[in-house]
């Protein structure tokens, strides 16, 4: 029983309190302002434009039969269309699943087998690819649509391109037909997992205009913010970091990167005053390099944020003098978005770890049992070296489920926390540092062994560029350490590296790797971070050809 009536709070709440309304206030509040620009073609539309061209799209799925509830499977590169994407099938109540552009074919049908779009909108650099992922799918959706065809690539049979779906719509409003709420799913978002079928993760609308009040609160972001996201918009950290989601929430202006090349990225800054980048950390390092090589006028930069993998103190320093003294570094899931975050005065000196809890969430470290999930309140000790699993808190930017996959849902998600497979340890200031994988866990002689603990170790050696820490059955050890390398310096000898290892005050005798590969180039999800598992396999084929040298 309320003090007060509480119906038209409620009411109001639930219906009104979503991302569209706040992005049609904006469409009222900054008709004329730039919204959206795409450098490599020369547009710019304005929320006014940018408002029409969804409610063309709207109407066209309107006309197609697409209704609430309807999922739109959009499979594109960052352009244009998909910000149409973002916001057009929501104004009818449909769903947008943002799925990875870079997907082969089988992984395609999959998805589409999964998660049963009417429509399909994809890059036309993908076209070969989507037609044979048609060809095999179960699941047939009703339309097929290229968008984004810079490269003028032939329209595949019975397929639409994007112009012709939407031309001579109406550029008004469509009619609402159902009244929103904010528990409506809006937005489905991909995350990989332990099969070829990427884990679907949902996100309903409050999940939407809390991510982006996150970020205008963290940044901060406001009407006059210019952003760059240089990783894909299909990501969580690429749409809700800076991407679109903040971005027209906030009457900020975004632009459009469809290829990360650094010297694009930093000619772009100078051009149109960006104010926040977002990148992970391999592309922080090559805009360094370029930055270095041919510098351009960063003044504009407020920040530069980055996420999927902690940055060392080392690198922090250089970063912030060659490119911007305000470097950002948030940590969290596709599940979750950020939920602990590094900001300009935490840095460099709090470099290598996650930092503490976001305003509205918490992140714990919580003990790890081998046959059951430790209770949220089952810590390890705030000593900065008892491991656990980080769990967090986020209730704000998560709806705690997978689409269509009870068994997953039950196993990361657990009394209000999501269970992240990431491994740490903490502070008495609550100051978490990743140290692994649970799935990247090495056992060596009955010693738990965390990759980037020694990743660390290792790149700190001048001749090392990048490097990635893993394992191979051992008949002896159970498990051996094996260390991958990017060499910075071609005349780097597997000799050194052993040398260096054994001379390393961090490294106890058991972390120190058996085997060693120089290598040309790791491999990177997406979002910059390591992938490990693949390397796993890799080395097992390795050490049988005889690829990797013994210490």
């Amino acid at each position: 029983m309320r003090t007060y009536d509480d119906s038209m709070f409620i009411d109001t709440f639930e219906h009104e309190y979503t991302w569209l309304s706040g992005f049609l206030r904006n469409v009222a509040r900054f008709p004329s302002k730039s919204a959206l620009t795409d450098p490599e073609t020369s547009r710019t539309w304005t929320y006014t434009s940018l408002n029409e061209e969804a409610n063309r799209l709207a109407h066209a799925l309107q006309n197609l039969g697409v209704q609430k509830n309807d999922v739109v499977m959009v499979a594109t590169r960052n352009c244009p269309e998909f910000c149409f994407s973002y916001i057009g099938p929501r104004k009818i109540g449909a769903i947008m699943l943002a799925a990875n552009s870079n997907l082969a074919s089988g992984e395609f049908a999959l998805l589409i087998n999964h998660n049963k779009p009417k429509v399909v909108i994809y890059s036309a650099n993908i076209a070969s690819i989507m037609v044979d992922a048609q060809n095999i799918c179960e699941y047939k959706p009703e339309k097929f649509i290229l968008a984004d065809n810079l490269e003028t690539v032939a329209l595949p049979k019975n397929h639409i391109s994007y112009e012709n779906f939407v031309k001579n719509e109406s550029g008004e409003n469509p009619e609402i037909t159902f009244r929103p709420h904010i528990y409506d799913e809006v937005l489905r978002l991909c995350t990989s997992g332990t099969t070829a079928l990427p884990k679907s993760v949902p996100l309903n609308d409050i999940n939407e205009v809390l991510s982006a009040h996150d970020v205008i609160m963290h940044y901060p972001m406001n009407q006059n913010d210019v952003t760059l996201n240089m990783t894909p918009w299909f990501h969580r950290g690429g749409c809700h970091s800076g991407g679109v989601c903040p971005t027209f929430y906030a009457g900020a202006c975004a632009v459009v990167m469809r290829k990360f090349q650094p010297s694009n990225a930093l000619d772009w800054v100078e051009k149109y005053k960006i104010t926040y980048l977002m990148g992970s950390p391999s592309n922080l390092a090559m805009l360094e390099r370029a930055q270095k090589k041919s510098p351009k006028n960063l003044s504009t930069l407020k920040g530069l944020v980055t996420m999927g993998a902690p940055l060392s103190k080392a690198d922090c320093i250089r970063y912030m003098e060659v490119l911007t003294p305000n470097i950002f570094n948030g940590y969290g899931t596709t599940e979750t978005f950020w939920n602990s975050f590094l900001r300009p005065y935490n840095l460099p000196d709090g470099a290598g770890s996650v930092g503490g809890s976001c305003t509205d969430d918490e992140v714990r470290v919580v003990k790890m049992y081998e046959n059951k999930k430790a209770e949220p309140s089952d810590c390890v000790p705030c000593d900065n070296e008892s491991e656990g699993e980080i769990i967090i808190h986020s209730p704000a930017k998560t709806t705690y489920s997978y689409f269509n996959n009870d068994e997953m849902t039950r196993e990361k998600f657990y009394k209000g926390w999501m269970y992240t497979g990431d491994t740490g340890v903490w502070n008495r200031d609550l100051i978490v540092t990743v140290r692994g994988r649970k799935d990247d866990l090495i056992i060596t002689s009955g010693e738990n062994i965390y990759p980037t603990q020694i990743e660390e170790a290792i790149s700190e050696y001048p001749k090392v560029k990048e490097c990635l820490v893993t394992s191979v059955p051992d008949k002896v050890r159970g498990q051996a350490v094996v260390a991958y390398i990017v060499p910075s310096d071609k005349s780097l000898t597997v000799r050194e590296l052993f040398e260096f290892c054994t001379k390393s005050k961090t490294l106890s005798i058991y972390k120190r790797p058996r085997y060693f590969a120089i290598i040309d180039e790791l491999p990177f999800t997406a979002t910059g971070k390591k992938k490990h598992f693949e390397m796993k396999n890799r080395a097992v084929k390795d050490l049988e050809a005889g690829l990797l040298k013994k210490d």
